[in-house]
């Protein structure tokens, strides 16, 4: 028997990017018509997660667990600049956990599309009165350095997953973004992290053309990482970049789609973001990852989407693709 998941969408905390840097070379004349800004020329997102409880599917040991968890958020150790810069609201994926009456402790894997702060800063959280630590050092910050504090982690018995690239980047810091990968959401994981090392769609060091496929099917670039969730390569934002997918309980494959699409906004061939590393590589993934959506009836889940963020995708008369808003 296959596993399949119920599945519910969290929403771990509204908050703005800078809508120059999430539309790169995208005209301000074109995105403008679309994408409503602040004052400050901020967008409005979401920290977009879905926790899955399994349905159905044998049981093996701590190998199948009960609940998993797509995504984690900023979490709640930003400092006060970092917090306004990004017009925080001060929620978390505890509190989303919480209203659907989820303990973190009962949380068996969690998988992250990659370490930047806003996905994977929710995988450790600050101490609360009386805890012991599990680690102290350098405190995340956007205004210098801060004194080092004291952090747990999240999800104390879950597995945790991301791609062995991110993994590395990230100790690295290879990023455009000179503060995303924070110590405080990464030192305290480094003896706890599986690291995958999935397939990737196109052989290192060669540049496909703008609507080449990959030559490797799908199937033999994914890796499952825990019974009926899945995880693949989806370079461009990082290189380390992974969707999740999972079969649901009415049938449907659903994908957690990671910023190579972060919003419906960006459902076009050059929407790529000023933060990506390389940002062909993001309209070359965005376009061979919406051809295996529309052929295969997949259901995305889009990672930063601030209205509806569950999408199926069609193809348009314009050699192109519509997203079309689903349920979870």
């Amino acid at each position: 028997m296959s596993t399949t998941y119920r599945w519910t969408l969290l929403r771990a905390g509204e908050f703005r990017l800078d809508a120059g840097s999430m539309f790169g070379l995208i005209p301000r004349t074109v995105w403008s018509r679309i994408a409503p800004t602040d004052d400050k020329g901020r967008i409005t997102v979401q920290h977009n997660c879905v926790l899955l409880e399994r349905a159905t599917g044998p049981v093996v040991g701590e190998t199948s667990p009960k609940y998993v968890l797509l995504e984690t958020g900023t979490g709640d150790k930003l400092d006060e600049k970092g917090r306004e810069l990004f017009a925080m609201t001060g929620r978390s994926i505890l509190d989303a956990l919480q209203e659907v009456d989820c303990r973190p402790e009962d949380i068996g894997a969690v998988a992250t599309t990659h370490l930047h702060f806003d996905h994977a800063g929710g995988l450790t959280r600050l101490c609360r009165p009386g805890e012991r630590p599990d680690w102290t050092g350098p405190a995340s910050s956007f205004s210098g350095s801060r004194a080092d504090h004291g952090v747990k982690l999240t999800f104390p018995h879950a597995r945790l997953f991301t791609q062995a690239r991110e993994w590395d980047d990230a100790m690295a810091n290879r990023s455009v973004m000179t503060r995303t990968y924070f110590a405080d959401h990464l030192e305290p994981i480094r003896e706890r992290i599986e690291r995958v090392d999935s397939g990737l769609p196109f052989a290192l060091g060669r540049t496909p053309d703008r609507a080449e496929l990959p030559s490797a099917s799908l199937e033999g670039r994914t890796t499952e990482i825990v019974p009926g969730v899945s995880v693949f390569l989806v370079p461009g934002h990082t290189w380390g970049q992974q969707a999740m997918m999972f079969k649901d309980a009415k049938g449907r494959t659903v994908v957690f789609c990671p910023d190579v699409m972060p919003t419906a906004w960006h459902n076009g061939a050059a929407y790529s973001l000023g933060y990506d590393v390389e940002p062909y590589t993001s309209m070359v993934s965005r376009h061979w990852l919406l051809t295996e959506a529309a052929d295969r009836g997949w259901v995305l889940v889009l990672d930063h989407e601030p209205g509806n963020p569950v999408r199926r995708v069609t193809r348009n008369n314009k050699g192109w693709f519509d997203l079309v808003e689903d349920s979870p």
